[in-house]
């Protein structure tokens, strides 16, 4: 990168204008969004139902079905305890034996946001004092849904959320090698929340 110049910052992200030289010479300007990174968990249990929220989304003005899901905005917080922390906020769950399931990045065209998803199993109601939610997770129905009837509803086209898009069909892949692709909950995360920016 040649140089970056701040344009705004918003309470979650911000945006900066890179002038970046290509790798054939050729310098070109881009603006980029600047993300903190999110986790998202794909809670399985032992009927292979997973455990979704139905959150309202106001950018697409639109209610999606979605994985408990949520940024790595808390400072030194290290993105498996992001992951149990969002899925007991969102669901009011814990969980036994996680494994990373897949990880992508959302919109690399413009934006750096990077998401890991989780698998999360042995998942059980918590005994704690549910989260007090707010805004749109206030009221957020919480269902199992069959692992087979998101993947069904993903290629009818309706499901739309990509989290949970990518978190499900990676799920069936990874079922149908027995599991064999998951990878340990603290494994490298090369494009992860401190990833190219080195921040």
């Amino acid at each position: 990168m040649v140089s970056t110049q701040p344009r705004l910052q918003g309470r979650v992200w911000s945006v900066v204008t890179d002038t970046v030289e290509l790798p054939g010479g050729e310098q070109v300007i881009r603006d980029v969004v600047l993300h903190p990174s999110a986790v998202a968990v794909l809670a399985l249990d032992q009927d292979d139902r997973v455990l979704v929220v139905n959150q309202y989304r106001h950018p697409v003005r639109a209610t999606l079905w979605e994985l408990p899901a949520g940024l790595l905005d808390v400072t030194g917080e290290d993105p498996l305890a992001a992951a149990g922390r969002e899925l007991w906020e969102e669901t009011h769950h814990h969980a036994d034996d996680w494994a990373v399931l897949i990880d992508f990045v959302s919109s690399p065209g413009f934006c750096d946001e990077a998401i890991r998803v989780y698998l999360a199993r042995g998942t059980r109601p918590s005994t704690m004092t549910p989260h007090d939610r707010h805004g749109e997770e206030r009221n957020m129905p919480v269902v199992w849904v069959p692992l087979d009837r998101l993947r069904d509803a993903i290629l009818r086209g309706d499901l739309h959320n990509p989290t949970a898009v990518v978190g499900v069909l990676a799920a069936v892949a990874a079922r149908a090698q027995g599991w064999s692709t998951l990878r340990p909950p603290d494994a490298p995360w090369p494009l992860g929340p401190r990833g190219l920016r080195g921040t």
